[in-house]
């Protein structure tokens, strides 16, 4: 069971109100822990029924069932993404619940799409942004708006920029989970490539910036974006509307962006832009080994 979290790392995540987790990471997959439900996600069959069954026999020695198992394969493409199916537990039962992380609450949704609603990999970031409290966050990308979340906790106004509105609706759960008011907070359903010049235009400024695109996707009208491509004239774009101070979160999933590649693409782009700033690594999440999750970094400009 060499691939699963300690005992004593479930503690600790108790304790300080933490129950959406990374359980194990393997080459074929990995298996996390959202509230009572688990989401083994797989490469293979062949690498769901060893996950299935490793997990059998963890949660045993941890004291820790499952109420329900829910499988996701992991495909070469993202086109063939599909929505996790259920596996074991009862099929009657609300595909939606609530988690918690470090007393925040999410809603995560099994029956919403290919992503849960969470990404695990991204908690030290959140506890970043909490801790930092900007004045004014830009949510790029924002999905279910977990970083603005955080920023508002801190007392923040937000911009939140998503092309989907239904991922952009459940931000708004988020908040209000969390009982947050909305009115210092927008919702901007539009590509973020175009909101930025816009937001440059009009002058506004941000002292937080979050930039964790998608490795593909398709704009309404048809344009693609590739993370190994684009994140360059992505990042120029985000430099426009960033005060003097501001951090900017570079994170990517992409295999080929890894953290010097990221560091060097910024170097570029600040000398491009004659701005000024530092690096600071991102903290990686105890419950995720080295390699796993997204490839991080905080600009720190100045």
């Amino acid at each position: 069971m060499k691939n699963w979290i300690d005992f004593g790392l479930i503690r600790d995540f108790a304790a300080e109100q933490t129950d959406a987790y990374r359980l194990c990471t393997a080459l074929e997959g990995w298996v996390e822990r959202f509230g009572s439900d688990v989401l083994i996600s797989y490469k293979t069959d062949s690498a769901r029924e060893q996950l299935l069954a490793e997990f059998g026999a963890w949660s045993r020695a941890a004291a820790q069932p499952a109420e329900r198992i829910f499988g996701r394969f992991l495909p070469k493409q993202n086109a063939e993404r599909i929505a996790p199916r259920l596996l074991f537990g009862d099929a009657t039962l609300p595909l939606a619940r609530i988690v918690s992380e470090r007393g925040v609450r999410y809603a995560i949704d099994f029956g919403a799409g290919y992503s849960a609603g969470l990404f695990l990999d991204q908690r030290e970031n959140r506890g970043f942004v909490r801790r930092k409290a900007p004045r004014r966050l830009l949510n790029c990308f924002a999905y279910t708006c977990s970083f603005s979340v955080v920023a508002a906790l801190g007392g923040s106004s937000t911009l939140n920029v998503d092309l989907s509105r239904k991922s952009l609706d459940r931000g708004r759960e988020n908040f209000a989970l969390n009982r947050l008011a909305t009115d210092q907070h927008r919702f901007l359903a539009d590509d973020v490539i175009r909101v930025l010049p816009r937001l440059a235009r009009k002058g506004e400024t941000f002292d937080a910036i979050i930039l964790d695109p998608p490795t593909f996707s398709r704009a309404r009208t048809g344009k693609s974006w590739q993370v190994a491509r684009d994140f360059e004239g992505l990042l120029l774009a985000a430099l426009e509307v960033a005060t003097r101070d501001a951090r900017i979160l570079l994170s990517t999933n992409s295999t080929g962006l890894d953290q010097r590649a990221l560091e060097a693409m910024a170097r570029f782009c600040l000398k491009a832009s004659r701005r000024a700033g530092s690096f600071q690594p991102a903290l990686r999440p105890l419950d995720f080994p080295r390699g796993a999750g997204a490839s991080s970094l905080w600009l720190m400009l100045r």
